[in-house]
């Protein structure tokens, strides 16, 4: 009895060993799934896959406000209530300005948003065009560039001369009308060597630099004129250095700029990729560089701040350029930069921003909140497939290690907030889904196309209590408060007013999402 005793607590004993021995190496797996989510890097996508249709769907819709924005003589269009309209755009001074956007519920041509959102719109087809062309999308987002950068190239009749400006917003916004039906008068604003203006120099300069790639093998004629205009606009912003905002104080009260240096940076950054000069990539890796670069510190993508966007794209070429280029100390700054931001959008990182709303939606401003998680989930599966198809397996957060797919999730819960799985269940996305805003804050969406008004007895269609007669399909709308409240009313300009740029950042999203594919080692 005493022997089998023994053994029995022995075994006993022994088993209790292997429990405390299985629950250790349990914890330890767990501690290292935690830390590294995957062991190797994930395989390189191919062509385009198969197609999501909720993110096909919405891209297609965003993609139509472009058509809405137009400005000049239209063409095939396809908007039942758009119209000719800015005609005479530019003929004071002798230049053909008529085509171009309209920067948001208005009907001012604003050049510094505007080049912006023709190189944000670039990037977005150098990146995914194929999966654009998935679902025969990509010639009407070339379409929509082209539009644009039409109007910058005229914007550009001399080396030192651009305009940048269209319309007197004091006037303009004095008056609530169509804009088939404008009277007002429309001066024109440019900078030149006595008042020079190198954040909108330089930043038309990105949108041309990044356009001619996009051009490239479409019109090699075209692509080598706006390549052109690029390189005499970014010399033209880099030699005469001074902020337009100083010297034309007026610009402040809609697009002031906080510096030029961002701008400087962007803009040798696309004239490498478009032209692999290495000038160019000296010139952001050198004194530029620490000058403006600000390495460390993650800011906001912006119309305002082209930093994140920057160190996104020389990160690009981090992962995929020369040795030489790969292994420069700067460049490696750029990407550590970007390493960074991803960091900070990832939720359950260590460095996570607290910038966000209770359901997860970064949240930096009450004007335009939408602005910032679109453009920074754009960045983020921009640089998702950055590591995907350079077989970078992880990026790492203090001490804690997250895959590209991380990445993709976040840019998926910030478009799918916008799509309408947010508290309100409401899309932001004007034309998607069947609950979207109905009093967007838009002149020509707010009154009937067979009304005839004027300047001022336009305002009988602001104040109205009817929904817009027009739909501005593909609008991007300003968006929730941090509370995640949305007042749909169309005097709330804070929340229900769309923009051209916001337009760009969405389409690149989308874009991303559709399918999967991996990106292009290089754009030439």
């Amino acid at each position: 009895m005493g022997e089998r005793s023994n053994k029995s607590r022995g075994w006993f004993g022994y088993f209790l060993v292997l429990i405390i021995l299985a629950v250790i190496a349990t914890a330890v797996v767990l501690t290292i799934k935690k830390k590294t989510q995957h062991s190797g890097p994930a395989p390189v996508p191919g062509p385009p896959g198969a197609i999501t249709k909720k993110y096909a769907d919405a891209l297609k819709v965003a993609l139509q406000f472009f058509d809405v924005q137009k400005s000049g003589k239209l063409e095939n269009n396809k908007i039942s209530w758009r119209g000719d309209s800015g005609l005479n755009d530019g003929k004071e001074a002798d230049v053909d300005l008529s085509k171009g956007m309209y920067d948001a519920g208005d009907h001012m041509k604003f050049g510094f948003p505007m080049a912006y959102t023709a190189t944000v719109l670039s990037w977005a087809i150098l990146e995914y065009g194929d999966q654009m062309n998935a679902i025969n999308q990509l010639e009407h987002a070339q379409d929509s560039l082209k539009w644009i950068t039409d109007y910058l190239i005229n914007a550009h009749p001399r080396d030192n001369v651009l305009f940048i400006q269209v319309g007197d917003p004091d006037a303009d916004h004095k008056c609530w009308d169509r804009p088939e039906a404008m009277t007002k008068e429309r001066p024109v604003i440019q900078i030149n060597t006595s008042t020079p203006g190198t954040e909108v120099a330089a930043e038309t300069a990105a949108a041309m630099a990044s356009a001619s790639l996009v051009f490239k093998s479409i019109d090699s004629a075209y692509s080598s004129s706006l390549l052109k205009h690029a390189q005499q606009l970014f010399t033209f912003a880099d030699k005469h250095r001074s902020s337009y905002s100083v010297n034309i104080p007026k610009v402040q009260t809609y697009y002031n700029s906080t510096g030029y240096g961002d701008e400087l940076l962007w803009a040798a950054s696309w004239l490498y990729h478009a032209t692999r000069d290495q000038t160019y990539l000296d010139y952001v890796t050198g004194q530029n560089g620490k000058d403006f670069a600000k390495w460390g510190s993650p800011t906001w993508f912006s119309w305002d701040d082209k930093l994140p966007g920057t160190q996104v794209l020389l990160s690009r070429v981090s992962f995929f350029g020369s040795k030489d280029a790969s292994n420069s100390a700067n460049l490696q700054n750029y990407r550590r930069t970007a390493e960074a931001i991803m960091c900070g959008l990832l939720p359950k990182s260590p460095t996570a921003t607290s910038s966000r709303t209770h359901s997860g939606l970064i949240w930096v401003s009450e004007w335009n909140a939408l602005q910032h998680p679109v453009a920074s989930a754009f960045l983020a599966v921009i640089y998702s497939d950055y590591m995907l198809s350079s077989r970078t397996a992880k990026l790492s957060c203090s001490g804690n290690s997250y895959s590209p797919s991380a990445l993709r999730k976040f840019a998926t819960s910030q478009a799918d907030y916008v799509l309408g799985n947010n508290p309100l269940k409401m899309s932001f996305l004007v034309g998607y889904g069947d609950n979207y805003p109905q009093y967007v804050h838009h002149r020509g969406a707010s009154i009937p196309a067979d009304a005839t008004t004027g300047c001022t007895d336009g305002f009988q269609w602001l104040d109205s209590t009817r929904p817009n007669p027009n739909v501005a399909v593909g609008a991007l709308v300003g968006g929730p408060f941090l509370n995640e409240t949305f007042i749909d009313s169309r005097n709330n300009s804070m929340q229900t007013e769309p923009s051209t740029y916001n337009s760009a950042v969405i389409v690149g999203l989308l874009s991303s999402l559709v399918t999967t594919s991996s990106v292009v080692q290089s754009f030439t």
